[in-house]
């Protein structure tokens, strides 16, 4: 499972703090290490982007882990779901590969939020927390509440999206997460149960 991390991670860029509109969000200290499911959703809200990858179905290189880096939101700020949401499209080649199979995982860090940079930590470094989400990437029911709340999350927090071209099929969609693997200090990483995860109330 470290290496599925050290594979991903290269592919998240770095961002200091998350833009809401026209707006700069400032993001508030991690919570202790030792809060593994705390952490974990704090990891999922306060990035917006993340490396997504699925088994590929792209010729020469079928059945090859594939990543590539999405857009992403589970919630307004303040509002965390838990539910990484996200505005696809089928021309896109991550959806190409989850209509043969659903199943994903995206890679999450702290080093994303600009937080390890500012303490001298590099984003290999057991105490800049990274984790991995892994599930079924599932489309959301059209005209659903959760559409719609995906919809206000995705737009609100990445304002380009609700100009993207109308003719590219886009649709939202989720990651129904089954699995949680966290590395946020030193001894290894750690399983941390989907339904504590789901039980945190962030500050």
């Amino acid at each position: 499972m470290k290496t599925v991390l050290l594979v991903l991670l290269p592919c998240l860029a770095s961002s200091l703090r998350i833009e809401k509109s026209a707006k700069i969000i400032d993001i508030p200290e991690p919570p202790p290490h030792e809060e593994l499911a705390k952490m974990s959703r704090y990891l999922t809200h306060y990035n917006d982007y993340t490396a997504l990858a699925t088994i590929s179905t792209r010729e020469g290189i079928e059945g090859y882990p594939f990543a590539a880096s999405i857009s992403y939101a589970d919630g307004l700020i303040g509002q965390s779901t838990g539910v990484p949401y996200f505005y696809m499209t089928s021309m896109d080649i991550s959806s190409k590969d989850l209509m043969q199979n659903p199943r994903a995982s995206i890679a999450l860090s702290m080093a994303q939020t600009g937080y390890c940079a500012e303490h001298n930590m590099d984003a290999q470094d057991p105490v800049c927390a990274h984790m991995i989400l892994s599930g079924r990437i599932v489309a959301l029911e059209k005209g659903s509440k959760e559409e719609a709340l995906a919809k206000e999350a995705l737009f609100t927090r990445h304002p380009a999206m609700e100009y993207w071209p109308a003719d590219h099929g886009f649709y939202f969609t989720k990651l129904d997460v089954e699995s949680i693997v966290l590395l946020d200090y030193y001894g290894g990483a750690s399983q941390v149960p989907v339904n504590e995860y789901f039980d945190v109330v962030l500050d």
